[in-house]
């Protein structure tokens, strides 16, 4: 069987000052993906003290749990985090639902989709 994984991978630059309020929103985006998305296989957070931008990483089961993440915990911060930062690009990496990719678009995403074409991974 196919892997259905989605990566996802994005950024956002605090406003003047709001590095630390940045951090602390994403500090509850992970604890609530680890505590009610079983979809979210793996979070990890990146900082640029230089730049003031947190660099995100997040693996999903499946398409599917991509939608439940941006529907519940992402609806629930997105209008706070750009009332403190700006985002970046956001990478789609897998088989994206055109709904899907329209629903990221319509949040104001600068989002590109990419379906995976080959590679591989270790166990």
């Amino acid at each position: 069987m196919e892997n259905q994984e989605i990566v996802v991978v994005y950024s956002w630059t605090a406003k003047e000052g709001k590095s630390n309020d940045l951090k602390a929103v994403y500090t509850e985006v992970t604890a609530q993906m680890n505590a009610n998305e079983p979809g979210a296989l793996k979070v990890q957070c990146y900082f640029d003290e230089s730049s003031s931008r947190l660099v995100v990483l997040d693996v999903f089961s499946d398409a599917g749990a991509v939608g439940f993440h941006l529907g519940t915990t992402a609806a629930g911060h997105f209008d706070n985090l750009l009332q403190i930062a700006v985002p970046g690009e956001f990478l789609f990496c897998g088989d994206i639902p055109e709904e899907m990719q329209q629903a990221a678009v319509g949040m104001g995403l600068n989002a590109t989709f990419a379906p995976k074409v080959f590679g591989f991974a270790r166990s």
